[in-house]
């Protein structure tokens, strides 16, 4: 099998998740060269560990570009807050307030930056999806779907900050993570369905949203008719939104 070819313009993009962290080289588009990959993320996560495992990896490629999607909410080049990583051991797991410390106002980019010797570029995960489904047009609402979910917002094709959606209550003893998450799917996948429908329904209505894309690992169990008759577009863009996002951060 030939080696694919190597262009400068390629970037390795890295989306990390509360249970794994996906990692691929891709071309301007967004496009792979070569396999993806998939690694557990390392709990305890801790800002050093993840940043090291990151440069671990990093250092197998001769690549000078690396788009991140980050599982909390980030901005500015910066951890707001963690997400699952705060867990001990992922979703599930209690929170560690320490750690939780340990990762607000954490400058990942920077870090990650002067670590690699490479052009590191973060965002929030749901945000990196959302920019490789947007097309610019109208109201693009994104909502993630994996271990747990995600959600971002682009109007006329510029980003608009949204609430981290996760960790949020979603009805009596649950957040959205726990309602829409990779558990609440392998427990009961026909209740999970109709979360995912209801909250959909309700985020589209919020926003006004004219096209819906379902990203993250998840998103391929749902069928587009779910949603027929909603008085929005719906789109199933999977994993592959990430890898188009982490390409586009350098467009």
């Amino acid at each position: 099998m030939e080696a694919p070819v190597v262009s400068p313009d390629d970037v390795l993009a890295i989306d990390i998740g509360a249970t794994n962290i996906k990692f691929a080289r891709v071309d301007a588009q967004g496009r792979l060269r070569g396999s993806l990959k998939r690694r557990p993320t390392p709990y305890r996560c801790t800002p050093d560990r993840l940043v090291d495992w990151i440069v671990q990896r990093t250092s197998k490629f001769v690549i000078d570009r690396v788009g991140v999607g980050f599982p909390g909410e980030f901005e500015d080049g910066h951890v707001v807050r963690p997400g699952n990583l705060s867990r001990l051991g992922g979703v599930g797991t209690e929170i560690d307030v320490g750690l939780d410390d340990l990762w607000q106002g954490f400058a990942l980019e920077a870090t990650l930056r002067r670590e690699t010797g490479r052009d590191v570029r973060v965002v929030n995960d749901a945000t990196l999806a959302a920019l490789g489904c947007s097309r610019g047009t109208g109201t693009e609402l994104v909502v993630t779907l994996g271990t747990g979910c995600g959600l971002a917002l682009r109007v006329g094709g510029e980003r608009r900050r949204v609430r981290d959606l996760g960790r949020t209550e979603f009805d009596a003893g649950r957040t959205f993570d726990q309602a829409l998450g990779e558990r609440a799917r392998a427990r009961d996948d026909a209740a999970w369905r109709r979360d995912v429908l209801t909250v959909v329904n309700d985020l589209a209505a919020e926003f006004a949203a004219s096209t819906v894309y379902l990203a993250g690992g998840n998103a391929r169990r749902i069928s587009g008719d779910l949603f027929a008759g909603q008085p929005y577009a719906i789109e199933i863009a999977g994993n592959e939104a990430s890898l188009r996002g982490a390409a586009r951060l350098f467009s």
